[in-house]
């Protein structure tokens, strides 16, 4: 990015979701997933997703600007969990976030950092006591220095045994 140009980052529209949808799809594709392996109706399962996630997890996606021009994306939402929450909000309210995607030619150049922020910032006035999100390896090192640390969360390649 040229010397002087400004970032800005801004809550999306509702007609801004396709954005949010082609991020998620060009993510996927940049950790490694073959595009085979990826739905065919990726587009439409991440707008419904976006939809019911606004109606009932107070979704929130958000966009980076150069020169108004989109060049990144994030989202974030209340976790619903994977299992059943037995505890009380004031102690275990998460929230989520996911789909920090910046266009390569924005890279390294604190984006997605700016991004990352502005979700953290996001789930605190909704009252979540916690963030969560699963990390790229390129990704890591913008998530520590925000603070992340690694978690005790584990998995096994079902399909290497």
């Amino acid at each position: 990015m040229e010397a002087g140009k400004q970032v800005v980052i801004r809550e999306t529209t509702v007609r801004e979701d396709f954005l949010i949808a082609k991020h998620f799809y060009e993510m996927w594709l940049d950790v490694g997933v073959p595009e085979d392996l990826i739905h065919s109706d990726w587009e439409d399962n991440t707008l419904t997703f976006i939809e019911q996630a606004r109606q009932n997890l107070f979704y929130q996606g958000f966009v980076a600007l150069v020169d108004g021009v989109i060049v990144g994306s994030a989202s974030c939402q209340l976790f619903a969990g994977l299992y059943p929450n037995a505890l009380k909000p004031e102690y275990r309210k998460y929230g989520y976030i996911w789909g920090v995607y910046v266009e390569k030619p924005y890279r390294r150049q604190g984006i997605a950092r700016k991004l990352t922020r502005k979700t953290i910032e996001y789930l605190q006035e909704i009252g979540c006591t916690r963030a969560v999100l699963n990390a790229s390896p390129e990704g890591k090192p913008v998530y520590e220095g925000l603070g992340f640390i690694n978690s005790n969360a584990m998995h096994l390649d079902l399909t290497q045994m």
